[in-house]
């Protein structure tokens, strides 16, 4: 039986199918993917088995599912999209809105993790949620070039993936390997190394800013 498209489902068919996503995210939580059943979802979700089938063709299209609705959550919000503000502001922000997404999905992130180990659609979807990530910062990055924060000479794309690649495995290690750190330090250090790593404690000497030097900021 072919799935119903989301965008033909009635209200209640709708209410249906959600109902069973967050089902199968709870059910992947306490089992994992590998040992997730379909019987535990539909069990979850008080629906018949066959139901299941009217809305997903296996697990695995049900996971990702939840996987993308994860995704969107960790890259909504305001992450990435102020332009006011300190340079530290917008990166204090950024830094704890994800780190408040990634601590509710943090378990997830896990398994999402392991699955796209083995799996190549869910390799290809946790790239595409990267790529997302480092498309937004590499334009922070930009913009700041170009108001002469940051050095012109910084290739945008290559540091917010590096950035990225830094929060995401800290983030990783802390809250879905268990890593034991004061969470308050630990974003506080994060910030510290992002503000440096990019020069956003210096500022482009004036009527240089097409060149690579960077001087320190005028004080005041």
């Amino acid at each position: 039986m072919t799935p119903l498209l989301t965008g033909s489902l009635t209200g209640r068919g709708s209410r249906t199918r959600e109902r069973i996503v967050t089902a199968a995210r709870e059910v992947f939580e306490e089992v994992g993917y590998l040992d997730a059943r379909v019987s535990q979802i539909t069990t979850r979700a008080h629906v018949a088995y066959g139901t299941f089938y009217t809305y997903f063709d296996s697990k695995e299209e049900v996971f990702r599912e939840v996987a993308e609705q994860l995704f969107a959550e960790m890259l909504g919000g305001d992450r990435g999209r102020r332009t006011g503000g300190t340079p530290l502001a917008l990166v204090r922000g950024a830094n704890r809105s994800y780190y408040e997404a990634y601590l509710r999905n943090a378990r997830m992130m896990a398994i999402i993790e392991q699955v796209a180990t083995f799996n190549e659609d869910f390799r290809e979807l946790r790239s595409r949620h990267r790529a997302a990530s480092v498309r937004r910062t590499a334009g922070a990055i930009r913009r700041w070039q170009r108001s002469g924060r940051i050095a012109p000479d910084l290739d945008p794309e290559l540091a917010a993936a590096a950035l990225g690649a830094m929060i995401d495995h800290s983030l990783y290690l802390w809250l879905a390997q268990g890593g034991v750190a004061d969470a308050e330090r630990l974003m506080d250090t994060l910030d510290h190394l992002v503000v440096h790593a990019l020069g956003l404690d210096k500022r482009i000497s004036p009527g240089r800013a097409g060149e690579s030097r960077v001087a320190e900021s005028a004080a005041g």
